[in-house]
């Protein structure tokens, strides 16, 4: 169990980071703290045990992200301009050249007090979540708020309330149906038999509507031939205990209540929080936490009472994606699969759901990792949902610039030009990874990309000062060398790693030539040296003809397992006329990549493990060894269809598309890696984020993938390049977003794709 104070994965964050607050309750944490709410200090995942060969002995040696922290909203500060201002940049030792210097463990203190991680986290797979950021609503399926594990009402990290109890006539209700209404409202019908002696058919319906923002409407229908009076009791609760605590299993006692106006309220020295009753109760028990109504029903009539949880000073919840000015386009699909319209639709709730303000600069928007543990800002998360989201317009892609270009590190010295982001575990062969680093590799991308979608030539100059600090540190940390590695000494070359780093290169360059800034012959230089080396270097032989290496040592020895890092480099960008930018590998190692992601070894019949089954150290719950990760299954798909092997990458959309109809096209950012087999359904991981960004991110580009959409706004044109084989058959894609306006296109059933609506003067390219 790790020692208080750490998390247990030897993650730290890489560079100062600006302050993180819990709104409204709770005080500001010192500035080291991870930004991504998770109960290991990575960015995705549950805790886990040492690796094989790794003890926790040296797993506790490493620097850790300093604690636990709530971070609902973005950055309220710009991160200072000057490394010699920030404590954290001192005492960096400089590092060999083509390695970024390492970072110092931050400072011990930067902790929430008191935190200790509790053996077993409380499981998130077996609840229901509604999300509406910065409220949740967390309960099991019988309904009944109970206050074990995460059940209850949130509002910034804060759990407002934790239990909510219903009792009529002095029962609970049957349970008979729970259902998600939406991605922020549940419902949960249940049965009562008020006449016994009239045999086993329940007369009253009693039907509970919650919403993430708080509101709790409890509604009972009678089908019995008599008026009814019914007593109904709400007992209620709070421990106002922070996710943090939760967690770690070290919450406290229910508070005492006290009778406030037409509820109850409860106090602590962190907040205090009201529930007010529609109509009133007619008695209020602060002892017992305890609301009363003795409700009249007409035959074949319904009463309401509705709640209302608030922290003091708070007004109502006005939920981002809900807003007029939300960056997602409402997109829509139809078609032969049905499974393609909910997965679609409920993709976009949950990207909704998930939205958050940058609280000192409102117009600008990001998503949160994901519920219940990571409900702040995870760079490289953000950007690379942000970027699989463009086809629903680029408000997000720029909301999420601008808000990462304000955390940015600048002024002198060797990090100048990096998006912080904590490291995260990397499974059982590689160490800790820094997120960071892929951060400040993704920002060039999608900045170029949302220009191709059509972001405006301002927002596209007003952040292209910061995409060309992210390339100068790129060109900087490689220096003389091939390879970018990773930012400590000895650090290895990560295979996904060269491939952002490629993709940055080429994509950059693209920009700062249609921005007329200078660079851009240099980048490409080095990608083509990097395209040259990569192939030789980073490919290795075996019976079956070959696989790309995880990664490539100081000495030069190949990390050779296989693992699904390597569909990244199948996701190599997209230039001007709809072309796609070349990959790092060549026709024939591409083909072989495509074999191996296809095969029983990574394919498990739902989706992409994480690493291949045959592979040591092979888990089908590691987060990063073998479980299937939804954000790299719809890359590949992408990927794979973009280099023409459609039969695999049919049979992965197939097998998301059968898990996401299994989770109620709800996809967890994780799911174990068991084999499909007649009849079974994939494991659900029971410390994974759900809702979450990247699997909803991912919802819409396996949707989108199947039309090929390639715009280049600035040239006015679309290139369409459809799966020919039309897997899920005839498909109708209608409210996406391109240069700006409405696009709709079509797919037949023979894989022919049909433009049916775009902005004017747009024209198809060849």
């Amino acid at each position: 169990m790790p020692e208080a104070g750490t998390t247990g994965s030897g993650d730290q964050d890489i560079g100062p980071r600006p302050e993180a607050r819990v709104d409204g309750f709770g005080p500001r944490f010192p500035t080291g703290t991870s930004r991504a709410l998770s109960p290991s200090g990575r960015d995705s995942g549950p805790p886990s045990p040492p690796g094989p060969g790794r003890s926790s002995a040296s797993r506790a040696g490493r620097s850790r992200s300093p604690g636990f922290t709530s971070t609902y909203g973005s950055p309220s500060q710009p991160a200072p301009t000057s490394t010699q201002s920030r404590p954290a940049a001192q005492g960096r030792t400089p590092s060999p050249a083509g390695q970024a210097p390492t970072s110092p463990a931050p400072p011990r203190g930067a902790t929430i007090p008191g935190l200790r991680w509790s053996a077993d986290l409380p499981p998130a797979h077996s609840v229901m979540i509604c999300v509406a950021l910065p409220g949740l609503a967390i309960s099991r399926e019988t309904g009944q708020m109970t206050g074990r594990g995460l059940e209850g009402f949130y509002r910034a990290g804060r759990r407002v309330l934790s239990r909510c109890e219903i009792r009529v006539a002095g029962r609970e209700p049957l349970p008979v149906q729970a259902r998600m209404a939406a991605a922020d409202r549940a419902r949960f019908v249940g049965t009562l038999r008020t006449s016994p002696q009239a045999g086993p058919d329940p007369d009253v319906i009693v039907e509970r509507n919650r919403y993430a923002d708080g509101t709790e409407r409890i509604t009972l229908h009678s089908a019995a031939p008599r008026p009814l009076r019914l007593p109904v009791e709400v007992s209620l609760g709070t421990d106002l205990a922070d996710l943090g605590s939760i967690a770690s299993g070290s919450t406290g006692p229910e508070l005492p209540a006290s009778v406030h106006a037409s509820g109850l309220r409860w106090s602590c020295d962190t907040g205090n929080v009201s529930v007010t009753a529609e109509p009133p109760p007619s008695d209020a028990l602060a002892s017992a936490g305890l609301l009363r109504w003795e409700l009249d029903l007409p035959p074949g009539g319904s009463t309401s009472v509705e709640l209302r949880m608030r922290p003091d000073g708070a007004g109502p919840l006005r939920v981002v994606g809900r807003a007029a000015t939300s960056p997602l386009a409402a997109a829509r699909a139809e078609g032969d699969d049905l499974r393609v319209p909910a997965l679609l639709r409920t993709s976009i709730e949950d990207l909704q759901a998930l939205l958050l303000r940058d609280s000192a600069h409102p117009a600008d928007t990001h998503l949160a990792a994901g519920v219940p543990w990571r409900c702040g800002l995870a760079p490289a998360d953000a950007l690379v949902a942000a970027r699989m989201a463009l086809p629903l317009g680029t408000g997000l892609a720029a909301g999420t610039l601008r808000t990462l270009a304000r955390t940015q590190l600048t002024g002198p010295g060797p990090q100048s030009g990096m998006i912080p982001g904590p490291r995260r575990d990397a499974g059982p062969h590689l160490p800790p990874q820094c997120t960071g680093t892929e951060a400040t590799l993704l920002f060039p991308a999608l900045l170029a990309e949302a220009r191709r979608w059509g972001l405006s030539d301002q927002e596209t100059e007003e952040l292209l000062p910061a995409a060309e600090r992210c390339l100068t540190w790129l060109r900087t940390t490689v220096g003389e060398h091939t390879y970018l590695r990773d930012p400590h000494p000895g650090g290895p070359a990560r295979c996904e790693i060269q491939a952002h780093a490629h993709r940055a290169a080429l994509l950059g360059a693209d920009l700062l030539d249609a921005c007329g800034r200078a660079g851009a012959t240099a980048l490409r230089q080095w990608a083509q040296t990097l395209r040259t080396a990569f192939r030789t270097d980073f490919w290795v032989d075996d019976r079956g003809g070959g696989r790309p290496a995880a990664a490539r040592a100081l000495d030069g020895r190949p990390v050779p397992h296989l693992g699904v890092a390597a569909v990244h480099l199948l996701d190599t960008g997209l230039l001007g006329g709809g072309a796609l930018a070349p990959g790092l590998l060549d026709e024939v190692q591409t083909q072989k990549l495509a074999r191996l992601l296809g095969s029983p070894l990574m394919d498990s019949g739902w989706g992409l493990r994480g690493l291949g089954a045959k592979e040591a150290g092979f888990n089908p719950f590691g987060h990063r060894s073998g479980a299937v990760r939804v954000q790299e299954t719809a890359l590949a798909v992408a990927g794979l269809a973009a280099v023409g092997y459609e039969k695999e990458a049919s049979s992965l959309l197939r097998g998301v598309l059968g898990a996401a109809e299994t989770f109620a096209y709800r996809l967890p950012e994780m799911y174990a890696g068991e084999q499909r087999t007649e009849g079974s359904a994939p494991l659900p991981h029971p410390a994974a984020c759900r809702p979450a960004a990247t699997p909803a991110a991912a919802g819409v580009l396996l949707v989108t993938a199947l039309a090929g959409i390639r715009p280049d706004a600035p040239a006015g044109t679309i290139t369409l390049c459809p799966m020919r084989g039309a897997p899920l058959g005839e498909i109708g894609l209608t409210g996406l977003r391109v240069a700006g306006a409405p696009f709709s296109v079509r797919v037949s059933r023979l894989g022919l794709a049909m433009v049916e609506e775009a902005a004017d003067g747009l024209q198809l390219g060849v």
